[in-house]
């Protein structure tokens, strides 16, 4: 019998905050992970820099009672995450640690260096092979499928297997637990190994076992009338959401989780306060997913972190999610990631910089910000997969720069590496406008399912309406002509009635492509159409009426005989003013 090789082990020399140095007379490699011993507690923490024998590691945990000499254990393994079938539903933390099991073990007061086993070994999977003995499959491929939810959840040869890789032998259809093998795999050099329901892939190294990268092209349909028609999302696409404290990002992100039209919702709660956070955890259980009249949660995954946990989990919570992300993507599937909010992950990027006391950038954030955040986006996109098949991961990243402040270096480097930019704006949450994504100042670089022209028709009524309002406010409504009084009243009907959705309608909160495409004409009729009023007394109550019957319209179910009802009303009443002005009739 072989003697296994001894451990590597060291010696904490340092500590400081969640970082911690340890000197070993072995080798050490990069981003490996290793666990601090102290006392009974094994304290997992990753190698984030090397000086000489000397390895600067961030801790996952408190340090609190750690002293110099406790020993240092290295594992010889990357920070990974385990990827196979029962995912889906689940509540981990950012190291990958499911919390409901760790609360049933430990209390609601979790014990530090407490880890659990993502996947449970105990449930046994109804498996069905795809492939057969003697074919010759690429890592990535399908070789089986076990039913999770709603979902066929492929089993795939293991990511780490590089080059062909034929079946020597495969299990039947019948029921296995994630111990037990389901096909044994050879690669050209002759090497045997098994493959299982699980794997486990590092979480920094992007998962790329597929075709063709391409360029994202087809609308992710959100049904938010304001994301969709002027600054939409490609599947497959990335966009940020900036805002001020209270602005809504978190309600806006929960409407679009459980509205837009994806397969997949990974949520990772990145430093947030604990009360967003538990809201979300309430919430998410109780809502019935649209689609499927069944649980949201049943497609869904939320990793939590908040902000009263150790800094360092915030990096590795936002690298599970979207690894987790790539994961379900190999499977055809499209993937919605939803990150809240990068600006603490940044926070806490500056904290273990400042530690390792390196030369700070802007607002004392690392040189390397840039990098990173477009690292993390750069992990989206829509992909061929080997079976011709397409899939995409969609990452919108919310950011909380202090004060609503977009010129602070998270925003601004984001800002260069995503698609779209939904800016919240804290007059429109302060007068109720929501969603309160300032049209003003947001944008996106992707194509809508609205023609162009009509989109950028749309912009400039509502930066003339805007530029009405704004000299209004200086020389009065007096001072303001007709023309441009009824300019301002057609960007703040369209503001009104289109722009704005209510979440607490269970018509208006979602809106369909093909209803969004009808209402958008006909409101793109109005906005063109020439009205002639004889004051601003009688063209302000045309507009308020117009906008209280769209408004009516809007909370009416597509293609009733209500619906069909209110929109003749309203038909004609605008052509009946339009008409009479081209009569040359004076009103």
């Amino acid at each position: 019998m072989e003697n296994k090789p001894a451990k590597r082990t060291g010696t904490i020399t340092r500590i400081n905050g969640n970082m911690v140095m340890a000197e070993t007379d072995s080798f050490i490699v990069q981003n490996e992970v290793a666990f601090i011993l102290h006392e009974e507690e094994r304290l997992k923490s990753e190698v984030i820099r090397i000086r000489g024998n000397q390895a600067e590691m961030q801790v996952y945990e408190s340090t609190q009672g750690l002293k110099v000499g406790d020993k240092v254990e290295f594992s010889e393994e990357l920070l990974s995450v385990e990827l196979g079938p029962g995912l889906l539903g689940q509540i981990f933390d950012g190291v990958q640690n499911p919390l409901p099991q760790i609360a049933k073990e430990c209390g609601y007061f979790l014990k530090r260096g407490v880890y659990l086993k993502a996947l449970s070994d105990d449930i046994k999977w109804d498996f069905s092979p795809s492939a057969k003995k003697g074919d010759i499959l690429l890592a990535g491929q399908s070789i089986g499928f076990v039913p999770e939810n709603i979902f066929q959840h492929r089993i795939m040869v293991p990511f780490s297997f590089s080059g062909p890789q034929e079946i020597i032998s495969i299990a039947g259809q019948g029921k296995y637990s994630p111990k037990e093998p389901v096909a044994v795999l050879k690669d050209k050099e002759g090497r045997q190994r098994e493959c299982f329901l699980t794997q486990f892939w590092p979480v920094k190294v992007p998962i790329s076992a597929y075709a063709e990268k391409l360029k994202p092209a087809q609308p992710m349909v959100t049904k938010m009338r304001l994301i969709d028609s002027l600054f939409p999302v490609s599947l497959g696409g990335t966009y940020c959401i900036p805002g001020p404290f209270g602005a809504g990002k978190t309600v806006l992100q929960q409407l679009v989780s459980r509205h837009a039209e994806v397969d997949i919702v990974i949520i990772a709660a990145c430093g947030e306060r604990a009360g967003e956070v538990v809201e979300t955890l309430k919430t998410f259980p109780e809502i019935i997913d649209p689609r499927t009249s069944r649980p949201l949660s049943e497609r869904t995954v939320i990793i939590c972190n908040t902000s009263s946990m150790p800094v360092a989990a915030r990096e590795s919570s936002v690298y599970t999610a979207v690894t987790i992300a790539e994961y379900y993507r190999q499977m055809g599937l499209d993937v919605l990631l939803l990150a809240d909010s990068t600006s603490r992950w940044a926070q806490a990027m500056r904290e273990m910089s400042g530690r390792l006391e390196e030369i700070p950038g802007e607002e004392a954030f690392p040189a390397y910000l840039e990098s990173r955040i477009a690292s993390f986006y750069e992990r989206a996109g829509r992909v061929r997969l080997y079976d011709g098949s397409f899939a995409s991961v969609t990452i919108g990243g919310a950011v909380s720069p202090a004060g609503g402040n977009f010129e602070e270096p998270v925003t601004q480097a984001t800002l260069k590496v995503v698609g779209a930019f939904h800016g919240l704006s804290r007059e429109r949450s302060d007068a109720r406008r929501y969603p309160a994504i300032d049209p003003l100042i947001s944008w996106s670089k992707y194509s809508s399912f609205i023609d162009e022209k009509k989109i950028s028709r749309g912009h400039e009524i509502l930066r003339r309406s805007h530029d009405v309002g704004q000299m209004m406010k200086v020389i009065g409504e007096e001072g303001t002509s007709l023309a441009d009084y009824t300019d301002y009243l057609k960007g703040d009907f369209f503001d009104f009635v289109y722009l704005q959705q209510n979440a607490f309608d269970k018509v208006d909160e979602a809106t369909s492509q093909e209803r969004q495409k009808y209402t958008y004409d006909f409101i793109y009729e109005i906005l063109e159409g020439e009205f002639a009023f004889a004051d601003k007394e009688e063209a302000l109550g045309f507009f308020h009426r117009l906008r209280q019957a769209f408004r009516g319209w809007n909370s009416q179910a597509w293609k009733t005989p209500e619906f069909s009802k209110t929109e003749e009303e309203i038909r004609s009443s605008v052509k009946d003013k339009i008409s009479r002005k081209e009569e040359g009739v004076n009103v």
